[in-house]
C-alpha cells in the first residue's frame, strides 16, 4: 500500500467544515485499523499563526515539538487521537521562505525562480512522507481557503502535478461545498458547487467525493443532477448536514459512507469500523445528567475560537462525568472588585486561560481572588496561573505591589519574571517555551491524584516564569508549588491545599485533551464544579 493520499479542499464560501471533514475521515479510517496522519496547508504568508492576534484568528494550537499552528490542528488530534509535529502545519511563508533561502544559497545554480516549477516543488516536497518505505499510512491534507483564491492556486497546481506523479488510484480529492436552501422559492440550488467544480475542472482536477454542506436533507434528484454535471457518481455526492454536537460528524458520515467511499477510489479493503468507543462517547455528551455554568474570564472573548481548545476541553471534562459545561463569557477588562461577585456570582467553576500582554490581567486577578477567598473551583492555565501567583502574592503574603514583570518592569515584587538565561534575547519568540516539557509533582498533591501518576508532560506556550525568589514566601503563606521541572528549576504547577480546587498550571493542558479520554485537570475540575453546585444547592 505505501502512502496513499486524501486531499480535501473548500469551495463556494469559506467556513465549511472542511477541517472537521478531514478529521471526521480520519476517525473513520482509524477505525478500519488504519495508520492515519493529517496536515494543513494554509494559504496565508505568515510563517505560522504563532504571532497572529487570536482575536482575528482564533487560538494557536501547539504540538508536542513546539510547533506554532493553526486550529484544525487540534480537531485532528482530538479526532484521531494522534499526536502532529511540525510537518503537519504548511504555510505558503513557508514555501517560499524556504525556497527563498535555496535561492541565496544557490541551489538553482542562478537560475529564475518562478511560482512553477520551484514554488509548486516545494509544496509537493511537504505532503506527507514516511521516512519508511514499508510505511502503510494514509494521509489526509487538507488546503485551506476557497477555490477561486488567488493565493490557493499554487497548492492546487500542486496536487495536479502530484495526482499525475503518484496515480489517481493513489491520491484522491474531496470537495466541500454548499448547497443553499432558497426559502422563498423552496428550492435547492446546485449551480454554486457547479461552479466550484467547473473551476477545479479547469485547473485540471476532477474531484472523486463531493461533500455537500446544506441546511436540508439532499434528495436523490439532486444527488444525481450534482453528479451529472460535476462528472462523480450519484454514489459519491455525499450530504453533510448540521449535527447537534460537533463529535457527532464521523458518525454522521459514517452513515454516509464516506470511508467506504473513499477507500473505493483508493482500491483499499473497507471492513467494518470499530466505533463502540465513540458511539458511547456521544451519547455520553448528548445525554448529560446535570448542569453546571463554567466562568471562563479572559481577554478575547470576542471570537470564542480564540479559546477553542479550552471550550472543547471543559466539554470533555464534562463527558466523564455527565455534565453538561455551560460556558459564560467574562471580558476580564470589565471585572473589577465591585462587580467581580455580580459578574462570577453564578458559576459553579472559574477558569482563566492564557494570553500574552497586559490588557484585562487586573480584572484576571480579580477574578482569582473571587474564586480563592469563595471556595469556588477554579483552575489557571498559563497566564491564569501567573495571575493566580500575582494575587496570592498581593492578598495573601503581603506584597500589594506584585506584578509580572511583563506587565509592570517597575515592580518591587516581580513574582512573575524571566528566567536570568531569557534576559537580552530580543526576537518574539526567542524566549518563548514551546512544546511539551517534563513536570514532576508533589506525592501529597491534588494534582497528582489526578493525573495518577509522579511525572507528567505538558504542552507550553509562553515567556515568563515563576520567579524563584519568591518561592519560599509563597510556600510560607500556603500555597503549594506542587509541579517543577525535573531538575527543579522551574515551577510548573500550584495548588492551595485548603481550597477545594485551586490549581494553576504554567502549561497548557487542554491541548492534550481529547473527547474520549479527557485530561485529567479538566476532568477534576468540572467535577469540582458538580460538587460546588449541589453544596450550593443545598445552601
Amino acid at each position: 500500500m505505501a502512502v496513499k493520499y486524501v486531499f480535501v479542499t473548500g469551495g463556494v464560501v469559506s467556513g465549511l467544515g472542511k477541517g472537521i471533514t478531514a478529521a471526521s475521515l480520519g476517525r473513520l479510517l482509524k477505525a478500519r485499523g488504519y495508520k492515519v496522519t493529517m496536515q494543513k496547508f494554509d494559504p496565508y504568508i505568515n510563517i505560522d499563526p504563532g504571532t497572529m492576534n487570536p482575536i482575528q484568528h482564533g487560538e494557536v494550537f501547539v504540538t508536542d515539538d513546539g510547533t506554532e499552528t493553526d486550529l484544525d490542528l487540534g480537531h485532528y488530534e482530538r479526532f484521531i487521537d494522534e499526536s502532529l509535529d511540525f510537518n503537519s502545519n504548511v504555510t505558503t511563508g513557508k514555501i517560499y521562505w524556504s525556497v527563498l533561502q535555496k535561492e541565496r544559497r544557490g541551489d538553482f545554480g542562478g537560475g529564475t525562480v518562478q511560482v512553477i516549477p520551484h514554488i509548486t516543488n516545494e509544496i509537493k516536497s511537504r505532503f506527507y512522507h514516511s521516512p519508511n518505505p514499508e510505511d502503510e499510512r494514509i494521509a489526509i491534507i487538507e488546503v485551506g481557503g476557497t477555490v477561486g483564491d488567488i493565493e490557493s492556486q499554487p497548492f492546487l497546481e500542486a496536487i495536479r502535478q502530484f495526482q499525475n506523479e503518484v496515480g489517481k488510484e493513489n491520491a484522491v480529492l474531496i470537495h466541500v461545498t454548499l448547497i443553499p436552501y432558497l426559502k422563498a422559492s423552496g428550492e435547492m440550488k446546485t449551480k454554486p458547487t457547479q461552479a466550484s467544480v467547473r473551476e477545479l475542472q479547469g485547473m485540471g482536477i476532477r474531484p472523486d467525493i463531493l461533500v455537500c454542506r446544506s441546511e436540508k436533507e439532499l434528495s436523490g434528484e439532486v444527488r444525481d443532477k450534482i453528479a451529472l454535471f460535476c462528472n462523480v457518481p450519484s454514489r459519491h455526492v455525499l450530504q453533510n448536514l448540521d449535527v447537534e454536537y460537533l463529535y457527532e460528524a464521523p458518525l454522521a458520515m459514517e452513515r454516509e459512507n464516506l470511508a467506504q467511499v473513499v477507500c473505493e477510489c483508493l482500491n483499499l479493503p473497507c471492513p467494518n469500523p470499530d466505533l463502540q468507543d465513540w458511539i458511547q462517547m456521544t451519547e455520553a455528551l448528548k445525554n448529560p445528567q446535570t448542569e453546571v455554568t463554567i466562568a471562563l474570564v479572559g481577554k478575547y472573548i470576542q471570537l470564542h475560537d480564540a479559546y477553542l481548545s479550552v471550550v472543547e476541553a471543559l466539554k470533555h471534562g464534562g463527558i466523564s462525568c455527565r455534565a453538561s459545561v455551560r460556558i459564560q463569557w467574562i471580558d476580564s477588562e470589565k471585572i473589577s472588585p465591585d462587580n467581580a461577585g455580580e459578574l462570577l456570582g453564578g458559576a459553579d467553576g472559574i477558569l482563566v486561560p492564557g494570553g500574552f500582554g497586559n490588557r484585562g490581567t487586573e480584572g484576571m486577578i480579580c477574578a482569582v481572588q473571587y474564586a480563592r477567598t469563595h471556595g469556588v473551583p477554579f483552575l489557571g492555565i498559563c497566564l491564569g496561573m501567573q495571575m493566580a501567583i500575582v494575587e496570592f502574592a498581593r492578598h495573601v503574603a503581603g506584597y500589594s505591589d506584585a506584578n509580572s514583570a511583563e506587565f509592570d518592569t517597575a515592580t518591587g515584587h516581580p513574582v512573575i519574571a524571566l528566567m536570568p538565561e531569557q534576559n537580552g534575547i530580543e526576537n518574539i519568540g526567542g524566549t518563548l517555551r514551546l512544546g511539551s516539557y517534563p513536570c514532576v509533582l508533589a506525592g501529597d498533591s491534588l494534582a497528582y491524584r489526578l493525573y495518577g501518576q509522579a511525572e507528567i508532560q505538558e504542552r507550553h506556550r509562553h515567556r515568563y516564569e515563576v520567579n524563584n525568589a519568591y518561592r519560599g514566601a509563597l510556600t510560607e503563606h500556603g500555597m503549594k508549588l506542587c509541579g517543577t521541572s525535573p531538575d527543579g528549576r522551574i515551577v510548573e504547577m500550584a495548588e492551595i491545599p485548603e481550597h477545594p480546587f485551586f490549581i494553576g498550571t504554567q502549561g497548557h493542558p487542554e491541548f492534550k485533551s481529547r473527547p474520549n479520554r479527557p485530561h485529567p485537570l479538566f476532568a477534576g475540575f468540572v467535577q469540582a464544579a458538580v460538587r460546588q453546585k449541589y453544596s450550593s444547592d443545598k445552601d
